[in-house]
Parts: C-alpha cells; sequence; structure tokens
C-alpha cells in the first residue's frame, strides 16, 4: 500500500493525514475488503510519524467502520471507498467551519438548515 509523505506544515493534524492516506488507499483500490493492512511501526517509520500517531488514525477509521482490528491477526480493510469518501468529505466540512470560526452547533444547524 503505497503512501505519500505527511506534510508537517499543512492545516490538517497529522493523525488526520495519516487517516486520509489510508482513506485514499482503500478508494483507489490499494487496500480493498479483507486485506490486512502493515503494522502501525512500519506505517509510522514509512510516512516519518511516530506510532502513536499512526495509532490515532487507525482507530479513527476502525470508528468510522473502514478497519477492524483483531488480537493476533492484525488490522484488516472492513469499509468500503463509499463511506470512505464520505467520511473524507464530513471531516474536510469540519475542517473548514473550524478554519472559519465555526463551532460544532453552528455547524449542525447550518446542515440543518439546509436538509430545509
Amino acid at each position: 500500500m503505497p503512501l505519500r509523505e505527511i506534510d508537517r506544515d499543512g492545516p490538517l493534524a497529522l493523525h488526520e493525514q495519516v487517516a486520509a492516506e489510508v482513506r485514499r488507499a482503500i478508494s483507489e483500490g490499494e487496500a480493498g475488503p479483507g486485506d490486512r493492512l502493515p503494522p502501525a511501526r512500519d506505517l509510522a517509520a514509512v510516512l516519518g510519524v511516530n506510532r502513536n500517531t499512526v495509532l490515532r488514525a487507525l482507530h479513527l477509521l476502525r470508528d468510522e467502520g473502514l478497519l477492524e482490528f483483531r488480537r493476533g491477526r492484525g488490522i484488516r480493510v472492513t469499509g468500503t471507498s463509499g463511506r470512505s469518501d464520505l467520511w473524507t468529505q464530513v471531516h474536510e466540512l469540519v475542517a473548514t467551519a473550524r478554519r472559519n470560526g465555526y463551532r460544532t452547533s453552528e455547524l449542525i444547524a447550518m446542515i440543518e438548515a439546509a436538509e430545509g
């Protein structure tokens, strides 16, 4: 699973960038349902970040339903790119709102108003 270098000066937190790279790999078919991911320490070495940063990203992706953790069996891809794309858009929306000074409650109110 080829991953790009993390931008330490970018607007996203490092763990969010790591998560985005794994989402991208899933979306582009580089890792599909049932595939096992490399260990967190290996991903950390490739990306040039701390192992805990990778673990935080992997837990985020697990909570999104894209990954499954199994003791003794590693981390496997369980989700599909459709869900991944949606989560990517949600995270981008939240990041844009934060950069523009909106609170979560204000963003939720805007989304509810858009449902209209």
